[in-house]
């Protein structure tokens, strides 16, 4: 039997653009990256040298801090670049795919009798570990760590994202595979969450607990879900997986074969045929973008959603845990006076000047720019209208900039990730970069506590 939530607080950002339910077949990548920004936190040894043969599931490197945590390569080819930064900090790793693609092939445990050490081992060894993250401190999940519970979110709010839906139809097999090993790493629940009309492949899941959720976002976003069903208190941890992600465990356990495959929604007002592509982690974007078709020559190009996606370029690469890319037009023209006339085709949580609340069906077509400057904090009571967690937005943000880290625990900095804040941020007035100052605080409370 599932259990219903409802959310009230939030704000849905109806958008032009989102992708129609139909899938192609991306055109293969010459080049494949992976992008090491995407591994918050992790320190990278490598285990290849640059001009070796790598395959598909092959180990690329490992992290410093645990050296049985391997990371593998989406496909197999050739290590043609490693691009480094700043004291020889790695960046970006690029291989050049193979035409026919060959694959590493582990022995696969037996998922009725393999216990939590051999299930761990295995995805640790075979590049299944990284997509399980954990908070507090929303990072690869520490492998030595027990959970209380594991949290799924199959239910997606986010503008112009990737229906959760349509991307796992026909996933069963691989999803009751991932459930049955990630059963025996926690003595708790799993808990999954779906849309509260949802015909969501996870209704069909045994050994999980199933939540029907409803109302704005960010309803979709599993930390929202976590503060509902079980929030995280000092000294506890628990984890949390995409759906997307968990097919891919799912499969590796099934088969031994890391398939870096993916459904990504191409969306936004700037693409002419907006839909869905299959693809794989680390992708050329052009190879689908330009399928689609785009509306205009200068536009922002967006790896991921357009609340927590990162900016990109038509050389940039699918980021590793992504399975959206948005192309929405650039904010870099201004309004005269367009602070004192009344506005019609923009989304704000005040009603002063700005008629959107009026419209709450009403689909925009927003671009990049901010429409203010940046500023201190002005006290509004705005935040805490979209913000559905029991904490207080401001204070928390404040004791960030400031550091005081008895005041980040205290105001439940433990249970919250960077992706929580970032409708605060959409409609904050003062313009402050709230993820960012969350991303800080929550590595400052991890080196100074964790």
């Amino acid at each position: 039997m599932s259990k219903d939530i409802r959310i009230r607080k939030g704000l849905d950002i109806n958008l032009v653009g989102a992708a129609e339910q139909t899938t192609s077949k991306a055109v293969l990548s010459n080049v494949y990256a992976l992008n090491l920004d995407d591994f918050h936190g992790i320190t990278p040894k490598m285990l290849i040298k640059q001009g070796e043969e790598v395959k598909a599931g092959e180990p690329l490197f490992y992290n410093k801090n645990n050296e049985e945590m391997h990371f593998v390569s989406p496909v197999s080819g050739e290590l043609v670049e490693i691009v480094r930064g700043a004291r020889r900090r790695i960046l970006t790793l690029k291989i050049l795919a193979d035409k026919t693609q060959k694959y590493t092939q582990s022995k696969v445990p037996d998922l009725d009798t393999a216990d939590a050490a051999t299930i761990k081992t295995f995805l640790l060894q075979n590049g299944g570990w990284p997509f399980v993250k954990q908070r507090p401190y929303d990072v690869i999940a520490d492998p030595d760590a027990t959970p209380k519970a594991i949290f799924v979110s199959a239910y997606t709010t986010a503008p112009l994202a990737a229906d959760a839906d349509y991307v796992l139809k026909g996933k069963e097999q691989e999803l009751n595979a991932a459930v049955m090993a990630l059963s025996k790493l926690t003595p708790g629940k799993i808990h999954v969450t779906i849309g509260k009309s949802s015909r969501s492949p996870f209704v069909d899941v045994e050994g999980i607990t199933l939540h029907k959720i409803s109302g704005p976002h960010p309803a979709g976003l599993v930390g929202t879900q976590i503060n509902k069903i079980d929030p995280v208190n000092k000294g506890e941890v628990v984890w949390t997986i995409s759906p997307q992600d968990m097919v891919l465990i799912g499969e590796l356990l099934l088969t031994g074969k890391f398939n870096a495959e993916r459904v990504i929604a191409l969306s936004g007002s700037i693409i002419k045929a907006p839909k869905y592509y299959t693809t794989k982690i680390g992708a050329e974007i052009s190879t689908f973008l330009y399928a689609s078709g785009v509306n205009e020559d200068r536009f922002r190009l967006i790896n991921g959603d357009v609340l927590t996606g990162s900016k990109t370029n038509t050389e940039g690469h699918l980021g590793y845990y992504n399975n959206t890319v948005t192309a929405i037009p650039e904010g870099d023209d201004y309004d005269f006076f367009g602070w004192n006339k009344p506005i019609f085709n923009k989304i704000s949580t005040t009603r002063a000047l700005t008629f959107s609340w009026l419209q709450p069906k009403k689909k925009y077509d927003l671009d990049t720019n901010t429409n203010g400057e940046h500023r201190a904090f002005v006290v509004t009571g705005q935040y805490e209208e979209v913000f559905p967690l029991d904490i207080y937005p401001l204070q928390l943000l404040k004791a960030c900039m400031v550091k005081d880290l008895d005041e980040m625990e205290q105001l439940g900095l433990y249970e919250v990730a960077p992706e929580d804040f970032s409708l605060t941020e959409f409609i904050c007035i003062s313009k402050q970069p709230h993820q960012q100052i969350i991303r800080e605080g929550l590595d400052l409370l991890q080196k100074e506590l964790g």
